[in-house]
């Protein structure tokens, strides 16, 4: 698919990190960035890639990811926003490693019922919020580019990531839902709580569908792409910190890279 056949990843791109180590990678990264400092936070406005972009971390929960959003869509006037961070799998085959591209996402702690259905957002009558599907193509074809095996081959965009250190498999890219709320799930029961009731959901996590809301609400395109980082259970996997600091951090400037070189 060609760039110019649709209009995104244009103009002043907002790039939210989830983690401290993610945005440190970007901003080091950036070689003109100002900080500009709104509502507590700052926002890093400069170039990656040649491209405008305004970088921020989102913090942790729905309201302060959808606080760090307004800023970003009122203040600074992207034209887009795209969200990295890590989430816990949920998913039958999304293994610790993979990335989930989101092209739906869900609040699974939303229930105003019985005024309204469990998951649905009042004032909007719906319970799913959806990224533009080109959009959700694009980014989903950049991260499968990332994820690649020449990409994690010496000389490639991943190949100071060792997955075999951590035992870890040749990682996957998935598309599909993504669901948030303001709970932190590592408990098995917790985990399968939710697949009995969201039986399509791939991954959990705290901000995305929060972001996807403020976006949705304003008529800005967005996007939302995960890195699994445990599978939301009581079984650790791997060590979080070192998980984000020898594979998140990679993939969130790898895979940032790769969208905004699309052009």
């Amino acid at each position: 698919m060609m760039l110019h056949m649709i209009p995104y990843l244009s103009g002043r791109i907002g790039i939210m990190a989830a983690m401290p180590e993610e945005l440190q990678t970007l901003l080091d990264a950036m070689l003109d960035e100002t900080v500009v400092v709104k509502a507590g936070r700052q926002f890093w406005v400069g170039h990656l890639c040649g491209r405008e972009v305004v970088v921020v971390l989102s913090r942790i929960g729905k309201v302060a990811a959808a606080i760090t959003t307004t800023v970003l869509l009122t203040d600074f006037g992207v034209d887009q926003v795209v969200f990295t961070g890590v989430a816990g799998g949920l998913g039958d085959g999304v293994r610790v490693g993979d990335v989930v591209v989101a092209d739906a996402l869900i609040q699974h702690d939303m229930d105003a019922s019985p005024l309204f259905p469990r998951f649905e957002l009042p004032g909007l009558g719906t319970s799913t919020l959806q990224p533009p599907a080109d959009l959700t193509h694009l980014v989903h074809e950049a991260v499968q580019q990332v994820l690649s095996l020449d990409s994690l081959a010496e000389g490639g965009a991943l190949s100071g990531v060792h997955l075999d250190v951590l035992g870890l498999p040749q990682p996957k890219v998935h598309r599909g839902l993504i669901i948030s709320g303001d709970q932190f799930i590592n408990a098995a029961t917790a985990s399968a709580a939710l697949r009995q009731v969201l039986p399509q959901a791939l991954a959990v996590e705290m901000e995305g569908a929060a972001v996807a809301q403020v976006c949705h609400d304003f008529g800005v395109p967005f996007a939302v792409i995960r890195t699994i980082s445990d599978r939301a259970d009581d079984d650790a996997h791997v060590d979080f910190p070192r998980f984000v600091s020898a594979v998140a951090r990679h993939y969130s400037l790898a895979m940032v890279f790769a969208l905004l070189r699309l052009q």
